[in-house]
């Protein structure tokens, strides 16, 4: 079975060095938050924020280790009052858990996209 695990993470500067060191960081604590091995990984989707654009996402994931995973990057769609600098995340998981265990990662500014299921503040 594959779940899908969403998480966020708002960046401080548009720098490939912040935007790299906050996709390791996210990615991080969906994976501890998960005990998800990097063979279950199935695919990961990326997206940030227009505001995001001296690197992709995708870099981080590189930098630790997830070369053979398929990565894929977009832009977030823009919307009025839309959270600032924003990297969100889509990671299908190939796993038996149930989706109500599955648990979604928010970190920084982006706990208010999803307070509701949040964890990592």
């Amino acid at each position: 079975m594959v779940r899908g695990v969403r998480g966020a993470i708002t960046v401080e500067l548009n720098t490939a060095d912040a935007i790299g060191e906050a996709s390791r960081r996210l990615l991080s604590a969906i994976v501890d938050a998960n005990r998800i091995e990097l063979e279950q990984i199935a695919s990961v989707i990326f997206s940030a924020t227009k505001d995001l654009d001296a690197e992709t996402p995708a870099l981080g994931a590189r930098q630790m280790g997830w070369t053979s995973i398929p990565l894929f990057c977009t832009q977030e769609m823009e919307v009025p009052d839309g959270l600032a600098r924003c990297i969100r995340v889509l990671i299908h998981v190939n796993t038996v858990k149930p989706q109500d265990e599955i648990r979604h990662v928010y970190l920084n500014g982006a706990v208010v996209l999803r307070p509701d299921i949040a964890e990592g503040g």
